[in-house]
């Protein structure tokens, strides 16, 4: 295989459209030169995953993915034997066939069934192996994981030590909803993702719907920005609820983002009764507190000013269009 190097790995990314930074290239080719796994930390929705698949498109090669999930176990995750074949010859074969020889059969590749983490390691062709979500799997999981990522082989008691037939790059996610063990992240390569600033957005926006109207992707990422700097807001907005919300608007033909057209597609960018009423609790002259005099940034009745004043403060003074002109983010955002 052609060793990769920076611009031509930069350049096949830029071809999957997935917009990132000289730094999270790096990381990306010298983990693969050295074969370490990738261990990606960051909230939810900013791009991990897709870096895996990303990563295979640019590599030309298979992906194989692990979901995690409380419970999983090596049955789900490495091999599983085929416990109704087996039974089946053992009908068949009894009596025709010496017992320790039948025994010797009914644990053979005939009735091994791969699951993600075998059947990536046992590949001629190297495949990228993504474990997703890794912090929802139990720590048992994750201890037993530590021979693969280390050594690049795995154990089957009925059949021993299985090492890899090919070198698979193996990408493994976190949303840090539990901390990973010292032994684990020790035996990867690092990078944490953060959620992109309003012009790298405008740019993924640009990237994923090239069709998309210009003004209304400002408009778009400035208001994303804004819902995620809101402590209000439980569930902050993905980059693919971004790209949701764009073509949402884009659907109903509008072209700059109102009040009405965030309130007709607000489910779109969020996905919860309270993450709403937190949005379009303050109008204007209403901050929430029952006092109708009550005014926002000058509030008599006591109520101090939360993050929603601020960054609407924040924004009347930063907000401006490539141009110079003021943008306009309506104010329910």
């Amino acid at each position: 295989m052609m060793k990769m190097d920076l611009s031509t790995l930069k350049a096949r990314l830029d071809a999957a459209h997935y917009i990132c930074d000289d730094q999270l290239v790096t990381t990306l080719l010298v983990a693969l030169e050295l074969g370490r796994p990738l261990l990606i930390e960051g909230a939810a929705g900013v791009g991990k995953t897709e870096i895996a698949k990303v990563m295979a498109s640019a590599l030309d090669r298979e992906l194989v993915r692990l979901q995690c999930y409380e419970g999983l176990d090596e049955s789900k995750a490495l091999y599983e034997w085929n416990y109704q074949k087996q039974l089946l010859s053992i009908q068949v074969d009894r009596g025709r066939v010496d017992s320790s020889a039948l025994t010797r059969s009914l644990f053979s590749d005939e009735y091994l069934l791969e699951r993600p983490l075998l059947k990536s390691i046992r590949s001629k062709e190297p495949v990228v192996l993504l474990i997703d979500e890794i912090d929802k799997a139990d720590e048992e999981f994750e201890a037993f994981l530590l021979e693969l990522l280390s050594e690049m082989q795995v154990t089957i008691p009925e059949v021993g030590t299985i090492r890899a037939s090919s070198i698979p790059f193996v990408v493994l996610t976190s949303n840090r909803t539990r901390p990973l063990s010292d032994a684990l992240r020790r035996r990867c390569a690092y990078l944490y993702i953060q959620y992109p600033n309003i012009e790298k957005e405008v740019a993924i926006i640009r990237a994923k719907l090239p069709n998309a109207n210009e003004h209304l992707a400002v408009q778009v990422a400035q208001a994303i920005h804004n819902l995620r700097e809101n402590s209000a807001i439980l569930k902050k907005p993905s980059i693919a609820e971004t790209l949701d919300w764009v073509a949402a608007l884009e659907a109903l033909g509008v072209s700059d983002l109102t009040d009405e057209a965030i309130r007709q597609t607000s489910g779109f960018v969020l996905k919860n009764n309270e993450d709403m009423e937190a949005a379009f609790a303050e109008e204007e002259g209403d901050c929430g507190c029952g006092h109708s005099g009550c005014q926002h940034g000058h509030h008599t009745c006591g109520r101090e000013a939360d993050d929603t004043d601020k960054i609407l403060r924040a924004q009347q003074q930063s907000d401006r269009e490539p141009d110079g002109r003021t943008l306009k983010v309506p104010r329910a955002l």
